[in-house]
């Protein structure tokens, strides 16, 4: 009986602690502060970019799920289109050194100039502190963050969870929308929908 009560305890124990991992971000709050350097050694804070919309958006260019945006620069397009709005574009690797997607930030810079990311910077976070503290989940996984410094949109790229470069066309791009209404001083329909992807390596 002892043994038992012993094995429950330990299960909880474990399931509480791979939930406290992961922070609650709730829409509307404001988005948690941090600073990262890029992989060319600048050091960003998300306050600096108060005043402007942000989009972050966990990356590993070996998951399938974001090869399927890269390859035939689907999100390239997005960066591009947005930063050219003023919209500021993050895209962070919590990918752990050792793990699937981890690159040093010379390889990965390779790598970005190879695929043309035209994020406004791209960042290590090899620790996971920042993927925990925004309980990023998935690559990709993205938010959007106002000028206001409020999260007003989080989850899944758009509405078809698979791998195929041609379910693009036909698919709902959750994150143009939310810009889209944002931009335009509307509320954003579609706020929270759930991420998919692959699991990021922390």
């Amino acid at each position: 009986m002892l043994r038992k009560i012993l094995i429950l305890t330990a299960v909880l124990s474990l399931g509480l602690f791979s939930q406290a991992i992961y922070a609650n971000v709730n829409n509307g709050e404001t988005a948690p502060d941090f600073t990262l350097n890029d992989t060319n050694g600048a050091a960003h804070s998300l306050s600096q970019y108060k005043g402007k919309f942000v989009v972050l958006e966990w990356f590993n260019y070996d998951c399938p799920f974001v090869k399927k945006y890269y390859d035939k620069g689907n999100m390239q397009a997005l960066q591009k289109e947005y930063k050219a709005k003023d919209v500021v574009w993050l895209a962070i690797n919590s990918s752990a050194e050792g793990k699937e997607g981890y690159y040093p930030n010379d390889k990965l810079n390779e790598l970005s100039k190879e695929k043309d990311m035209a994020a406004t910077a791209v960042f290590i976070d090899s620790d996971g502190k920042v993927g925990k503290l925004y309980g990023a989940k998935t690559t990709p996984h993205m938010f959007v963050i106002d000028p206001q410094g409020l999260l007003i949109y989080q989850g899944a790229i758009d509405n078809k969870p698979s791998t195929d470069t041609a379910d693009i066309a036909s698919s709902v791009n959750y994150v143009k929308a939310a810009l889209d209404e944002a931009l335009a001083g509307k509320a954003v329909t579609e706020a929270s929908t759930k991420s998919y992807g692959c699991s990021v390596k922390y």
